[in-house]
């Protein structure tokens, strides 16, 4: 692969559409474009601000001076598709399809391999997607709840679990698939993985409530009790109740607040309440750390922390003298997107790893 070749990496957010330019691994340019908010909420469904934000990366690049001739591939945020197994994928048309027709949820993540396809086509060169939130490589006596008609499944920040995974492993001085990691991704939702040989083979799924509690999200909490508490207090749709413990459970329901700023103040004055929660959260996330370590029969490498770790350095401090004698603790502050997209397609671009086909799932 020529080295002065470049590679865009696209992620869209809620309201911003980051985007970066690599040569090699090298991040060359990096911008986030904000999208007006109002803007946004004349489309119907996220898939129509497609050509909107289209639009407005390539406005970008021709503002900043970007020579778009010298990209040979677009890599776009993974969205919700089927389970499928982690690495690079070419965009094609049957993962198009289920992406349009948001045959596995909608989400904002969704927008990125369309995005990536449309603007790799304009520019007659290859689109993909690098370890998308849906990676399943849970082994199966992982997926049993109790209920048999209900399966755990696999959704957690894969792309920057696998990325920090890998930078642990330079670290130590071993190959990623050699080592046996537990991996913490925290941000606004809080996920925790075990890494066996090169396979993530467990993880808490924090998109359907299972885990700590984090900044704005309940967490796993005792079903007869939540049971108990929704025929009390309310009488409304499920998507009302759903949205109740994941966007106004956790630290904010207690502390009213998801400032870390106003957080990590009320601690430096000492305030028993915050310092309580606090460490409550410190608590679950080193109890799910703990239950990671036995999945690993007790053999773990290292303990990988990964994130917005600056924001929530109060929670992190509290965690890691309850894990640190399992194995070295190593921190890795940010969220590493872009880089792990980017690296994603140069094992493809360099022939280190074969590129991987989606195929939609069979109808029954």
């Amino acid at each position: 692969m020529n080295q002065r070749a470049r590679i865009l990496v696209i992620y869209p957010d809620l309201y911003i559409t980051t985007i970066g330019v690599f040569e090699g691994n090298h991040l060359l340019y990096q911008q986030k474009i904000k999208h007006d908010e109002e803007e946004l909420q004349h489309f119907v469904q996220l898939i129509d601000q497609v050509p909107y934000r289209k639009q407005a990366i390539f406005e970008q690049l021709d503002l900043d001076g970007m020579n778009t001739s010298r990209f040979i591939s677009v890599c776009g945020r993974g969205g919700l598709l089927r389970p499928i197994s982690g690495g690079a994928y070419k965009v094609n048309d049957a993962m198009l399809y289920d992406l349009k027709t948001n045959a596995y949820g909608e989400h904002v993540s969704n927008l990125g391999a369309i995005l990536a396809y449309e603007i790799a086509d304009n520019l007659n060169i290859t689109a993909y997607i690098v370890d998308p939130p849906v990676v399943d490589e849970m082994q199966k006596i992982a997926k049993y709840t109790g209920i048999p008609e209900i399966e755990r499944a696999s959704i957690f920040h894969s792309l920057n679990h696998r990325h920090a995974g890998r930078i642990a492993a330079k670290q130590i001085g071993s190959a990623y698939h050699s080592l046996k990691l537990i991996s913490i991704h925290i941000a606004r939702g809080i996920t925790i993985a075990s890494h066996h040989t090169g396979k993530i083979i467990d993880v808490t799924n924090g998109v359907d409530g299972e885990g700590p509690f984090t900044i704005d999200r309940s967490g796993s909490i005792p079903l007869k009790g939540f049971l108990s508490y929704l025929t009390e207090q309310y009488s409304a749709e499920e998507d009302f109740l759903w949205n109740h413990v994941q966007q106004d459970g956790g630290i904010k329901a207690y502390l009213h607040t998801e400032d870390p700023t106003i957080i990590r103040s009320r601690l430096m004055k000492e305030d028993q309440h915050t310092k309580e929660v606090i460490e409550a959260q410190a608590y679950q996330i080193a109890k799910e750390i703990g239950a990671m370590g036995t999945v690993l029969h007790g053999e773990v490498d290292g303990i990988v922390f990964t994130g917005k770790i600056n924001e929530n350095d109060f929670v992190i401090d509290a965690v890691i003298p309850r894990i640190n004698w399992i194995a070295d603790v190593m921190v890795f502050p940010g969220k590493n997107d872009l880089e792990a997209m980017n690296e994603g397609v140069l094992e493809i671009l360099n022939n280190s790893h074969e590129v991987k086909t989606y195929v939609a799932e069979e109808a029954n």
